[in-house]
This record gives structure tokens, sequence and C-alpha cells, in this order.
């Protein structure tokens, strides 16, 4: 998943502003490269027999027994936020934490990691929709350019125009982690709800592990592990150790890091060096997995890019339709 995002203007005049400005950046490259890891480490359980629900489970978990500590902390005691947006918590702890991940892990179960995870970063142009048809957001000439440059390279990433042998569940998966990832995105913009990015943060980790235990529980979800030792570019290491990595650093570090980023960065900002999960899950795939994107895919990919950061561009263009008075 990307960096959290927090929708505040920040300063970056004067010497304080410009520390801020640089720690910033460091904490949203660490975040975008902790969640570039996820694919190629959950692959590499995959092939030993773990199931994606059990892997990402384990992943949820151990993220939010990290997290939630300092979640409550920044709640400060008012309880009443977190029952005012109980919802809330639940959805975004459903599909942006639950659904994303385990959607991801099932696609890359079916298809190389640099792929679904391009397919899953069409994510923002998902957004501009969303804010177009429920909020009257209409997106301005720039913004529609780069949605047009994302779907050209979703069909290049397809590999759709040589015929090539296609992953239809590989593809869905990676869509449904789209819809997460899209979902990440909204939740985590708004901020009237009042809550801490922290404390949504650490809410959604709980509900989703809830969800995923709760569903492996009734036999909906399958859940299986594995002792077997795990290879990652010709090194063999135990079975518990990606778990460790998957949970304390892709998921646990990879959101802390984020919403510091965020608080710091603002949310345009940190959404484009969140870009940056791309390449270091393409990387990461590369070093781990022997994987790489053919030529035709990585083109589709740096279009993806240039498309996901024409829409960024082009939210100064948006137009909000407002309602005429009476």
């Amino acid at each position: 998943m990307t960096t959290m995002t927090h929708d505040a203007t920040r300063s970056a005049g004067g010497p304080a502003g410009g520390s801020r400005l640089t720690s910033g950046l460091v904490l949203a490259v660490v975040s975008a490269t902790a969640f570039g890891a996820s694919g190629a480490l959950a692959r590499g359980l995959l092939d030993t027999g773990w199931t994606p629900g059990s892997s990402v489970l384990v992943r949820v978990g151990l993220a939010a027994l990290v997290v939630l500590p300092f979640g409550l902390a920044s709640l400060r005691g008012r309880w009443s936020l977190l029952r005012r947006n109980a919802a809330l918590v639940v959805t975004y702890g459903v599909l942006a934490v639950a659904g994303a991940q385990f959607c991801y892990f099932s696609a890359v179960q079916h298809m190389q990691v640099g792929p679904a995870l391009l397919i899953e970063y069409t994510a923002p142009a998902a957004v501009v929709v969303w804010l177009w048809l429920r909020h009257g957001q209409r997106p301005g000439p720039v913004t529609l350019v780069g949605a047009a440059l994302a779907a050209a390279g979703l069909v290049l990433v397809l590999d759709l125009l040589s015929g090539a042998d296609l992953s239809v569940a590989g593809v869905l998966w990676s869509l449904g982690a789209m819809v997460g990832a899209a979902s990440y995105f909204v939740i985590s913009a708004d901020e009237g709800n009042g809550l801490p990015p922290l404390t949504l943060a650490a809410g959604g980790l709980v509900v989703g592990a809830a969800v995923l235990g709760l569903l492996g529980l009734v036999g909906v979800l399958p859940m299986a592990g594995s002792t077997r030792p795990v290879t990652y570019g010709g090194t063999t290491v135990d079975w518990w150790l990606p778990l460790l990595l998957l949970g304390l650093v892709t998921a646990a570090l990879a959101y802390t890091t984020g919403i510091a980023a965020g608080r710091r960065l603002g949310s345009r900002l940190a959404s484009f060096v969140a870009l940056l999960e791309v390449l270091a899950g393409v990387g990461f795939a590369w070093l781990l997995l022997d994987e790489l994107p053919r030529p035709v895919q990585l083109a589709g990919g740096l279009l993806i890019l240039a498309g996901v950061v024409a829409v960024k561009l082009g939210e100064r263009g948006v137009v909000r339709v407002e309602p005429t008075p009476a």
C-alpha cells in the first residue's frame, strides 16, 4: 500500500521549514520503499505453501500490535471521536487494509509483482472519477490527459496488444487491490472526521486483522502456513524471517513513517514521493524473485506513472460544482 497522507498545506520557508521538508522527504522515501517490499516477500511465502489470507493476517496482525499503542496515545482519551467514526474505521479496515492487502497478495500468486503493482497504482485515476461522480469535483484538462495516459499504460502492462497469455484471476485481484487503494486515498485524506491519522491507522489495522481472522475461523478465507525455508535470490532463510519483515517493516514501519511524512509534506507532495513504491516493488521483485516485467510492460508502467503525475498536477484545476442559491 502507499503513503498515508494528510491534507494540510505545509510551509517550507525558513530554516525550520527546510528541516521539516528534509525529514518529511526522508520519511516518505522510507515508507514507499518499505511498502514496495511486501509483494516480493509475500511471493516467497506463497511458493512454500502459505495462503494469501494467512500471510496477510500475520502481516496486519503484527502491524496492529505495533501501531495500536501510538494510536491510543494520539486519541488522548477522546473516545467519543472513535465512537462517532466507528463506521468509518470499520470501512477503512475492511477495504483499505484487509481488502487491499489480501487482493494484492492474491494477485502476485497469479502474476508477476511488477504488473500487479502497476495495475493497483491506477487507483489515483479511480479516485478522480469517484470525486467527480460523488462530490461534483469535475477534473480539468490536465487531469483527463493523465487518466488517458494511465489507461493506455494499463493496456501495455496487461500486454493486450501482443496476444500474450494473461492471468484473468491475477488481473481481477489487482483491480480489487486498486479499489482498496482508492478507498485508502479517499478515507485517509478526509480531515472532517477529526480522527488523528495514527488512530485511524491503528483502528484500521485492528479491524482488518479481526475481519481476516474471523473469515479464517469460519472457513471462508483459506488459512495455511508452512515451516519450510523460503528462498530469495538464491539465498534460503527461515520461514519466520519474511513474516517478521512483512509485519514490522512493510506494514508497521511503512504506515508510521508514511503518516509522519504526510504531516510534514502535505498530501500532494507526499503522494508524489509515494510513487517510489512502484519502482521499489519492481526492484525488490528483480532482486529477490528474479522477476522483471517485459519491455512493453515497463513502457506501460512509465505511462501509468506519467498519468498519475498528470492527475496530481491537475488537482489544481479541479472545478467544484456548487449548488445554485435559491
